[in-house]
Order: C-alpha cells, then sequence, then structure tokens
C-alpha cells in the first residue's frame, strides 16, 4: 500500500495559515491515489511538512474533521474517511491551492481529447494560436451516483505536449499544470454566470433541457502573461454553491 503523502505548499503570508493549509491538504486527500493510504501523518509531522506551528495545523485539521474528509481518534492517530465527500460551499480566498483543492475529489471521467480550432469566443485569450489542445471531461458524485459537472479545456498546444491524459481522471487541470507538468501559474481569473442548459449539457448531466445551470469560466495564466489554459465548466444548479471572501486589508 502506498503511504499517504500530501503535497508541499508556498504559503502566502497575507492568507490566514490555517486556511491554506486546510486547502493543500484537502486537495491531496480528495487527489489521492486510490492505493494510498488512509493514516494520516502525526500532527507534528504535517506541522513540520507545512512549516507551520502544532496549533496552526491542528485548527486546519479540524476544520477538515468538520467537513467530514478525516476522523480523529485518539492514540491511534487521523484517518481519511472512505467515504469523504465534497459537501461544503466554495470559498476562495485568493490562493491558487485552494482553487486546486475546489477542484479535486469528484469521479473523473476523461470523456475525449484531441486538437481542435480555437473556438472564437475564447480568441482573445489565444491570439496567436490557431489552434488548441483540447481536453473534455465528465465529474460526478461516486456515492450519489449521480454527474454534478462538465468540464472543457483549452490547453496551448506546448503545454498540452507534457501534459499525460491519464493524470486528468485522477487531478484538476491545474494541478497537473502546476505539480506534475512544471509550469508556473501567475493568476487565474474565474467568471461564474447563470445560463440554461443546452441539449448536450443537460444530457450528460442528467437535467431538463434549458433548466438552470451555472456557467463557470476560468483562465489561468503563466509567467509571460499568456493565457495556458481556458477551463469551461457547467455545473448543475442543485449542486453548486460559489463563495467569495475580499480580505479589506
Amino acid at each position: 500500500m502506498t503511504a499517504f503523502a500530501p503535497d508541499s505548499l508556498v504559503l502566502n503570508r497575507k492568507l490566514p495559515l490555517w486556511y491554506q493549509v486546510s486547502q493543500s491538504l484537502r486537495a491531496s486527500i480528495l487527489g489521492r491515489l486510490p492505493e494510498a493510504s488512509l493514516r494520516l501523518p502525526t500532527e507534528e509531522q504535517l506541522a513540520v511538512h507545512y512549516g507551520v506551528s502544532v496549533l496552526t495545523m491542528r485548527q486546519a485539521l479540524k476544520e477538515l474533521e468538520e467537513e467530514g474528509l478525516i476522523s480523529r481518534h485518539r492514540r491511534r492517530g487521523t484517518f481519511i474517511e472512505p467515504g469523504a465527500r465534497r459537501s461544503a460551499p466554495r470559498q476562495l480566498l485568493g490562493s491558487i491551492d485552494a482553487i486546486v483543492a475546489q477542484q479535486s475529489g469528484e469521479h473523473t471521467e476523461l470523456l475525449d481529447h484531441g486538437r481542435a480550432p480555437v473556438p472564437p469566443e475564447l480568441a482573445e485569450h489565444f491570439p496567436d494560436l490557431s489552434e488548441v489542445a483540447t481536453y473534455h471531461r465528465l465529474r460526478g458524485d461516486e456515492q450519489a451516483g449521480e454527474p454534478t459537472n462538465h468540464a472543457r479545456n483549452y490547453v496551448r498546444p506546448d503545454v498540452a505536449e507534457l501534459i499525460n491524459p491519464d493524470d486528468l481522471v485522477w487531478w484538476p487541470m491545474t494541478k497537473v499544470l502546476r505539480d506534475v507538468v512544471g509550469v508556473h501559474i501567475s493568476r487565474i481569473t474565474d467568471t461564474v454566470e447563470a445560463r440554461l442548459a443546452n441539449p448536450e449539457t443537460a444530457r450528460l448531466l442528467h437535467v431538463p433541457l434549458l433548466s438552470p445551470i451555472l456557467h463557470y469560466t476560468g483562465v489561468t495564466y503563466g509567467k509571460d502573461g499568456r493565457a495556458l489554459d481556458v477551463a469551461i465548466i457547467h455545473y448543475r444548479g442543485d449542486r453548486f454553491s460559489f463563495t467569495v471572501t475580499l480580505d479589506a486589508d
């Protein structure tokens, strides 16, 4: 059995440390491989791993315990819940790790991938390209047995050459780009709007035609300011909530 190993994290001192640690550990838990151990390292080991105090680590673990992702047992240790599933609303406080965490944890099926002309509505993001790599995935709640969203990613061809499509079954595109491919992500811009389900979305998400859905567009930029990836995701309206918290400082 493969031992569970949490991802590393570069801390942003402008955000609460416990929040950043909880979101990074959350992404590791939800994106773990099936054969990985369910036992977490000790509080002390995790605190050293993330470079925070034990008190900060304890607060982060409490957050995950309240969400139902882990259980803690005196003298036995801390364990990942085998049936852990996402239930909390999306809360983004401005870190890439938060975005990775929110994208992780759902059962994912890679429907297809290949090359295609740049869609006219995305031309502004890829002004120097005529063609992009495309990935179409369907995500769902395995326990409930229902789809929750379907995503299309449009990626620069030079970046796509470094992507193993099999990785997209286990991890979100943001994690694959940053942690597997190793590209530098400078920022991500998210847009969420209400739309009506078209025939394809209604069929994939098992919802009535023209029922309300949430249309998400996420643009990931590299260090040179160019768009690396544009994600178009359609969420079932009954399975999605979106919260943004802005720090007044």
